[in-house]
């Protein structure tokens, strides 16, 4: 079984791959970084890829990016995603393609050998593998409207937000100070539990929320 590796630390990719050549998979090739992966896979055309969320430069989302693009260019592609962290938008997506060859675990799951190698062969074969963990914060968050835990004046500033203005016109429509501006959308991002880490992402990730919440 051949298989494509999408990690930047060399350490752990080293891991997987001694751990994998010893199980018996062929590691066609190891990339550090989103376009590397692209091209082995379109080179290899493996039967399997493990891909880190987080991959150079931005090490924010370029992996699953390019395990996402990977899939439309090769329908199909078996894809499993490991992360240090439950990133839920992506998990969400994952789960949601309904082609099967998806999985999604945390990396401190690589140290369970015999079950790593079990998720490894199920993704290979079509199914789909999803860590306990990032089960359980999916069913938390369905669980729960995220809007609902908004004061009225936060809902109203994310709807200035979800309609395109910026701070200034937000802050000129409600009467309010371009500081007072800041700090409600610093607590909408924080009651939403999108992380410091997303950056510029989080206004439309908060967006995206309060739309699809309505």
């Amino acid at each position: 079984m051949r298989v494509v590796i999408a990690e930047d630390n060399v350490l752990l990719s080293s891991g997987l791959e001694l751990l994998l050549t010893a199980k018996g998979f062929h590691v066609a090739a190891i990339a550090q970084d989103a376009p590397g992966f692209i091209d082995a896979v379109d080179e290899h055309r493996p039967d399997l890829t493990i891909v880190d969320v987080r991959l150079p430069p931005s090490f924010h989302d370029e992996g699953i990016h390019a395990a996402l693009q990977a899939r439309r260019r090769h329908p199909g592609l078996p894809v499993l995603v490991l992360s240090q962290y439950v990133e839920q938008q992506y998990a969400g997506e994952l789960i949601s393609d309904e082609r099967g060859g998806v999985g999604y675990l945390l990396k401190d799951r690589v140290s369970r050998v015999s079950e790593f190698v079990d998720a490894l062969r199920r993704v290979a074969a079509g199914g789909t593998v999803m860590d306990p963990e990032v089960i359980a914060q999916l069913l938390t968050r369905s669980a729960r409207d995220p809007i609902a835990g908004l004061t009225p004046r936060e809902r109203q500033v994310l709807a200035l937000m979800a309609e395109g203005k910026d701070n200034t016109t937000i802050a000129a429509r409600l009467v309010i100070t371009e500081n007072a501006v800041h700090k409600h959308i610093g607590n909408i991002f924080a009651k939403l539990g999108l992380s410091p880490t997303d950056r510029g992402h989080r206004r439309v990730l908060a967006v995206l929320t309060y739309l699809s919440h309505r």
